[in-house]
């Protein structure tokens, strides 16, 4: 859902962009790089002919083939020759095609060869024939499109840039494109990114309300002008306006749906195509399909060099010997059968000179015929063989019962035959924590509230939570999923008092219903609760749809406590508060980005104050509080031991805090803001530099603690990879605190590790640090019988970008304290500034005596 025209921020930094004319505000911006008309992407909305006469934008047609028709063999025949021993075969081909030299038939000789040449051929070709098989169902699926003023059906392939197309419910995008309008009339869309990012969870985009309401008058009608950056790779990024009914209109990633993109629970949505074909964004990410080589093929090379060059030095030898020979019985050579130089007998031949070239030429033939003679110490049957077996593990790889689900109905698939063996070589396996080890369905679990900790005695009493959400009214929410709660802390809120402790628990869970971007969805049913003694009360159901599982875990947590988010629209959201509806206005929002670790959305309640209501990491949050003061530093304090406590708990944390913005403030910000949102250049720098205006001297409320279960049988896997000699790194976004309670739990690490911690903040510190753990712990590179397993963490929370907080947890081997022939396993833990210090070449060294890499 539309949060205001221009309330979505990028969470990335744009390119650069030419400097708007805008009227001058209270803060100005700095463009260092302008960006000119001719550097822009310009599309004409509705109006493709226009849109491509002055622009060269390629078709909507795709190809992640390899070959062609007419490259196929030439260019085949040159992957295939990557192979040493393939050289080396044809070698001895043409040299049996010499008549000095031939030994075998000169057409026998190339059957070998050309049989290994034709079975990979043919295998190329099947694979290469499945992926023009893709492109083609692709490149021919169709969609609407609008055409003389109606949406006709047009296959994928002709669609162009400024094509404006209709998308049906569960349709895959065919291009990159900016939404126009939607069948919400809010202008809100839900979308299934998982061919691009792999996340199962809807994504929202939006229709700006400008075009939304034009479509609803016109469908046909509408017309502008879209300028935006040149298609690159960045899936998170977007830049652009669009010139509307004389209005200038900012866009970013929140307004453009990427092709491959599945729309879900929305009946329809109307675009523009922007990018098209090859230059979308989902294309430029898809590299060219290289040419894979095992680890033993490239091994095999390496061995028919070395052998090439003894088989070299063999016949080399043997025509030395020969060319030795050859002068030593020089005057003999006349009366030898092969070697003499004139024929004897009588006849036309008489005189004529025999089958002799001299003693250097027959030096030279002899080293050849050696080779000849040599040639199966590289047999080509082990080639053959090799392809043969290859198959054969496909095969079987294909149809083994034991890697088929039953609940996707999927079987293994084998899509590239030249790499099976590599599956029984691997060393290394990289993994994130979210959604891969874990179950992605996050609880809410922990709550500390002005300096108290609550959730430890949780319980799901349904009649308890739906009393709280209609405590005075008939109006209740069930939820599609219980939330456990916590009584006393349900006590709390429903007490009718103005103690500070019951203010900031209503602000708390306010904050957690308002500061996100969920989108709830009510069902249409509505159940009878009522019971023999109390009275009746219709029951809606609420379901909350969001691009975080934390966000939609947080909101459900507020309903669950009486404080229900059940309307969002392009302006301001409604909360049920324990039965009393309260309606804010959106003035803005801020969503979280990987540099500030926060979000923040600015809103005017009934009584006309304006607040800024925050959530973020706790790292990026302590450092923005209001100055401790005497009433309220003993609140941060328990505060920071609340989060400690739920980090060694393996719980996700968030600290929550607000303030109220004066006029003056609030003036100041949408002024800024407002310049920094329909900026082209640097706008993603300059809407953080409008958040740090408002995000300060914050008053804590808070903090949260969320739970992310792992899957069922990961600690089983990992255990096994571990005893099978390999090494895993896991990726997560937690604290360190957190990272080590979930490294445990899935046995990562074991509780009768070491710890050696090393948080170095420059080069020096961490050299230093990487030498006192080898000097104390006598730390050496582990062999073969003791492997290592890695764990990389981030202090944020939720956020797929890992930059300077990552942590690196290892197992190494520790001969510190302990007899020879022992080990101590010890963990190694390193956040992010020091692993970048640490990856520097001058300390890269020192840290594999640590690292086991």
């Amino acid at each position: 859902m539309e949060h205001n025209a221009s309330n979505i921020p990028p969470s990335e930094t744009s390119h650069s962009r030419r400097n708007r004319v805008r009227p001058k505000s209270s803060v100005q911006f700095d463009d260092k790089t302008v960006l000119h008309d001719d550097n822009a992407n310009v599309i004409y909305v509705n109006d493709p002919t226009k849109t491509n006469e002055k622009y060269e934008f390629c078709g909507n047609d795709i190809r992640t083939s390899r070959y062609t028709l007419i490259n196929f063999l030439p260019k085949n025949l040159f992957i295939q020759f990557h192979r040493v021993a393939y050289l080396y075969f044809l070698a001895i081909a043409a040299l049996n095609q010499l008549p000095p030299l031939a030994v075998f038939g000169r057409t026998v000789s190339l059957f070998p060869l050309l049989f290994v040449l034709c079975v990979t051929a043919v295998k190329d070709a099947y694979e290469d024939w499945r992926r023009h098989r893709s492109d083609c169902y692709e490149n021919n699926r169709e969609c609407l499109v609008l055409q003389s003023a109606q949406f006709r059906s047009k296959r994928w392939k002709n669609v162009q840039a400024g094509d404006v197309i209709k998308i049906i419910a569960d349709e895959m995008i065919p291009a990159d494109m900016v939404l126009l309008g939607t069948s919400d009339p809010s202008g809100v869309a839900y979308i299934q990114t998982m061919n691009l990012d792999g996340e199962s969870n809807l994504k929202t985009r939006f229709a700006k309300q400008e075009t939304v309401s034009a479509l609803l008058q016109d469908a046909c009608a509408v017309s502008g002008v879209i300028r935006c950056e040149p298609p690159n790779r960045n899936i998170y990024e977007f830049t652009a306006t669009m010139e509307f009914n004389d209005h200038k209109i900012p866009l970013n990633q929140s307004n453009i749906v990427l092709r491959g993109c599945v729309l879900k629970n929305t009946d329809w949505v109307i675009g523009v195509v922007v990018y098209a074909g090859q230059q979308t964004k989902a294309m430029l990410n898809s590299a060219a399909s290289p040419s894979k080589r095992s680890k033993l093929e490239s091994y095999m090379n390496r061995e028919t060099l070395w052998l090439s060059v003894f088989l070299f030095i063999m016949c080399a030898v043997v025509a030395l010997g020969m060319g030795l020979w050859l002068v030593r019985h020089a005057h003999e050579l006349d009366t030898l059968p092969y070697y003499r130089k004139k024929f004897f007998n009588k006849g036309p031949n008489e005189g004529r000179k025999y089958r002799y070239y001299g003693i250097t030429m027959e030096t030279f033939f002899s080293f050849l015929s050696s080779i000849i003679v040599f040639q199966i110490m590289i047999p080509i049957s082990l080639y053959i063989t090799m392809e043969l077996v290859r198959l054969g593990q496909s095969y079987f790889m294909v149809e083994d019962r034991d890697m088929y689900d039953s609940k996707s109905e999927s079987r293994f698939q084998c899509r590239s035959l030249n790499i099976n063996e590599d599956l029984g070589q691997i060393r290394y396996v990289f993994s994130d924590k979210t959604g891969t080890l874990t179950e992605n369905k996050m609880e809410f679990q922990r709550a500390s509230i002005h300096g108290k900790s609550y959730g430890s005695s949780l319980h799901t009493d349904d009649k308890s939570t739906e009393a709280a959400a209609a405590n005075n009214s008939k109006r209740k929410w069930k939820l599609k999923s219980e939330t456990a709660v916590d009584s006393e802390l349900m006590t709390l809120l429903r007490k009718d008092s103005n103690l500070d402790e019951r203010i900031v628990a209503h602000e708390f869970f306010l904050t957690l219903a308002a500061c996100n971007t969920v989108i709830p969805i009510i069902s249409s049913g509505k159940v009878s609760s009522g019971g023999k003694d109390e009275p009746n009360h219709d029951i809606e159901g609420i379901d909350y749809q969001g691009e975080s599982p934390d966000e939609q875990a947080l909101v459900s947590a507020a309903s669950a406590y009486g404080y229900t988010l059940f309307e969002r629209t392009s302006g301001n959201v409604v909360i049920d508060v324990n039965g009393e509806k309260l309606r804010l206005d959106v003035l803005g929002l801020h969503e979280f980005d990987s540099v500030r670790k926060r979000m923040s959305v600015i809103l005017r309640f009934p009584d006309n104050v304006v607040k800024v209501l925050v959530k973020g990491a706790d790292t990026s949050m302590l450092s923005i509080l209001a100055p401790a003061t005497e009433g309220n530093n003993g609140i941060q304090y328990e505060t920071q031991s609340h989060l400690s406590e739920y980090s060694m708990e393996g719980l996700r944390t968030l600290v929550v805090g607000s303030r109220d913005l004066s006029d003056a403030e609030f003036v100041e910000w949408q002024n800024m803001y407002e310049d920094a949102s329909t900026s082209l250049t640097d706008r993603a720098a300059k809407l953080r530099q409008t958040a740090a205006l408002i995000e300060c001297n914050l008053k804590l409320l808070g903090a949260t603690g969320i739970e992310d279960k792992l899957q069922e049988g990961v600690p089983e896997a990992i255990e096994s990879m571990r005893q099978a000699g390999i090494k895993v790194w896991v990726l997560t976004g937690d604290k360190q605190e957190t990272a080590i309670s979930i490294g445990l739990s899935c046995k990562l690490l074991s509780r009768d590790m070491q710890q050696i911690i090393i948080n170095g903040t420059s080069e020096v510190e961490c050299r230093k640090l990487l030498t006192d753990a080898i000097a104390k712990y006598g730390l050496k590179s582990s062999s073969r019988e003791h492997q290592n397993l890695k764990c990389k963490t981030d202090s944020r929370h939720g956020c797929p970008d890992i930059h300077n907080d990552t942590k690196s947890l290892g197992l190494l081997k520790s001969n510190a304290g302990k007899k020879e022939g022992t080990t101590a396993p010890s963990a190694l833990i390193i956040d992010g500034t020091s692993l970048v210090y640490i990856l520097e070449k001058e300390l890269e060294s020192e840290a594999r005596l640590t690292l086991l890499t």
